[in-house]
């Protein structure tokens, strides 16, 4: 079973990335990971190249090829002024046409230093993802508010709460690949 990771932050100690961390270390065994890290690599997208076969760019390539064999997907973004990253939302509109998201268990987190936890962006990635066709349900959704105050000084998620949260939506996201 393959699951894909996707940290919708370029930073280099995201508070997102690690908290994808933490949810591989409540995977079980059976199951391998792989981060996705080439979001900064993908040109801006244009539809009038998409789809075009003398056109060929080798990281939308490889980002579809690694949609394509993943059995699900997670999702883990900031907000940034009350939406999705730019370079996210990118690599998104990269998939809009060519299917690698349709009928995917695909769970959708945010996190935000604010109380509310990145909760526009959630839903504006959840649109998105359903609007792909993902599979995208109610317990494939978390906001994780106040993200900084959640992790100890070594940068390991420290929070009971979030863990229990994070091994939930793990659980629900295999369950159907199962």
């Amino acid at each position: 079973m393959t699951l894909l990771g996707i940290s919708g932050s370029l930073r280099e100690k995201s508070a997102n990335s690690r908290l994808l961390a933490a949810l591989t270390e409540l995977l079980p065994p059976n199951v391998t990971y792989t981060a996705y890290e080439g979001l900064a690599e993908l040109p801006h997208f244009n539809p009038d190249l998409d789809g075009d076969d003398s056109w060929e760019h080798a990281e939308v390539q490889r980002w579809r090829a690694l949609l394509k064999q993943a059995d699900a997907v997670v999702i883990c973004t900031p907000e940034y002024a009350r939406g999705l990253p730019g370079s996210l939302k990118n690599a998104l509109d990269w998939m809009v046409s060519s299917g690698e998201f349709v009928n995917k268990p695909t769970a959708a987190i945010s996190a935000s230093p604010h109380p509310e936890g990145g909760a526009v962006t959630l839903e504006s990635l959840v649109g998105t993802l359903k609007m792909m066709s993902a599979e995208v349900t109610d317990e494939l959704r978390l906001s994780v508010p106040m993200v900084t105050k959640k992790f100890a000084a070594d940068g390991r998620l420290a929070d009971e709460k979030t863990k229990a949260e994070l091994r939930r939506l793990a659980e629900a996201l295999l369950r159907p690949v199962r």
